[in-house]
């Protein structure tokens, strides 16, 4: 199992690495995962894609 922390720091280097493109560079791993099969990978990617989505979003949230 890998770490959360592990996950959000993956998610920063996609980020510094992509931008605004990280999520979808994701998702293209996600895809290349489910073209092979590897259910644990895409899993993976899935968190960091998540991750990704959380780090990116706007400071301003919806009101409570």
């Amino acid at each position: 199992m890998v770490s959360d922390l592990d996950i959000y720091r993956a998610a920063n280097l996609l980020i510094k690495r992509h931008g605004d493109n990280a999520e979808l560079e994701a998702a293209r791993h996600i895809d290349r995962l489910l073209d092979h099969g590897d259910r644990d990978g895409q899993f993976v990617w899935f968190r960091i894609k998540r991750a990704i989505s959380v780090l990116q979003a706007p400071a301003d949230g919806p009101p409570h």
